[in-house]
């Protein structure tokens, strides 16, 4: 009689979220910003987005690239440093005022200079890290400051990161680092950030085309396992699978979108 009763109830439960499915509104129109959006993967992301149908602001250093991209495809740009703490924040606490929130971060930007070690210096590595890890902080602070305000309501932060951040080649250190702390910095803020209904997440890129492998030869692309390197698109069609707000299940992970070339062994002869 228990089971019976357990399967009318499940059978009930099923028709009420396939009717509600059946009559659910239009996909609802996000607030996003996106760190470093002017080119490569960045560009992709706010284009992407933008296409989906959300308002998008994104910030750069490249003032020309980010005009062009604002003008083409009726996003908010904003011309910015992001190791200016005061700029970055100042930028996001403009889109709160005109769009009245933020719904989704993307932290994109990143530089991936690579100098030998005994070159390098510590402002090098400290630059490094303000450009491509304490953005992640600054920014995701500035979200839970915005929901302490008010009900818990649907967030999203996806920060990329990279397939360098566990494996690596001489002169990467500052770089590898600060990929490393991004990893581990998404699953503690997927927990800080759950109280609010933000979900935390991020992408590790293999060898991308125009992003950090523009030399490849097309001799090279037959080692990879998929056949080719990877395209802006490919993440930033993930970016858009972990904003749709019915993925909210996936939380605190890392996807490694490399075409399978970290799980090929690589002889040496």
């Amino acid at each position: 009689m228990a089971d019976n009763y357990l399967e009318k109830r499940f059978e009930e439960h099923n028709a009420k979220t396939t009717q509600k499915r059946q009559h659910s509104k239009p996909t609802k129109i996000r607030r996003v910003f996106v760190t470093g959006g002017a080119s490569g993967i960045g560009r992709m992301i706010v284009k992407t987005l933008r296409v989906a149908g959300n308002n998008v602001a994104f910030c750069d250093l490249d003032e020309e690239k980010g005009i062009e991209l604002s003008s083409t495809t009726g996003t908010l740009f904003f011309h910015l440093d992001v190791r200016n703490v005061n700029e970055l924040e100042s930028a996001m606490d403009s889109v709160c005022e005109k769009w009245g929130d933020i719904d989704i971060v993307i932290n994109n930007v990143g530089v991936s200079t690579f100098i030998p070690l005994a070159e390098s210096t510590v402002e090098y590595f400290d630059d490094i890290l303000s450009i491509n890890l304490r953005p992640v902080f600054v920014t995701s602070r500035k979200m839970a400051l915005y929901r302490e305000i008010g009900e818990k309501r649907y967030g999203r932060i996806v920060n990329i990161c990279s397939t360098r951040y566990r494996q690596s080649e001489s002169g990467t250190e500052a770089y590898t680092a600060s990929k490393g702390a991004i990893a581990s910095l998404t699953h503690s803020l997927a927990v800080s950030m759950a109280k609010y209904g933000i979900t935390v997440n991020c992408i590790s890129p293999g060898w991308i085309e125009n992003y950090n492998y523009d030399t490849l030869k097309a001799e090279d692309h037959s080692q990879h396992p998929s056949g080719r390197v990877g395209k802006p698109e490919d993440i930033a069609r993930i970016v858009r699978f972990l904003c749709e707000e019915e993925n909210d299940f996936v939380n605190g992970e890392n996807i490694v979108c490399d075409g399978g070339m970290t799980r090929k062994m690589i002889y040496v002869e």
